[in-house]
């Protein structure tokens, strides 16, 4: 028998209260806005264990096309907990990780669209700079810039 294989991470749902928000703060950072959509219904709610539900959905790409972001703005059900001011040594999601080509130059693109800097930017070795920011509703986002030749 044939062992079945993990192919690829298809996305990261996040949920947002504002879906407009979160795609200008994503696109800033470099994803490409895919597209926005209702998913609704019984069947989408026997996936995720919420009964009847309507969401909005948005999906963003990451450059190389491989990933993608869905940002989810919940209808019904309403929103039942809020782990957005977490701190970063919480249990469950942490963040998302993304390459940058210039760290200083994105913080400022970013902070344009509110984001801030959770500690400071540091340097690993000879081999990334990196910081967490938190984002649009307090999404927590590290940035990472490689250094030498993985750029």
């Amino acid at each position: 028998m044939t062992r079945s294989k993990l192919l690829r991470m298809d996305n990261v749902g996040i949920v947002v209260e504002s879906l407009d928000d979160a795609i200008a703060f994503f696109t800033e950072l470099g994803l490409t806005f895919e597209g926005r959509g209702m998913v609704e219904g019984e069947w989408a709610g026997r996936i995720t264990g919420l009964g009847d539900q309507r969401v909005e959905i948005a999906m963003m790409v990451t450059p190389d096309g491989h990933s993608r972001l869905e940002l989810s703005r919940f209808l019904a059900p309403a929103v039942v907990a809020d782990h957005r001011d977490a701190p970063v040594n919480a249990l469950g999601y942490l963040r998302a990780m993304f390459a940058v080509s210039d760290l200083d130059e994105t913080l400022a693109r970013l902070g344009k669209h509110g984001a801030t800097l959770v500690g400071e930017v540091v340097q690993y070795e000879n081999a990334y700079r990196l910081c967490y920011v938190r984002g649009p509703e307090g999404i927590l986002v590290g940035l990472a810039e490689p250094l030498g030749g993985d750029r």
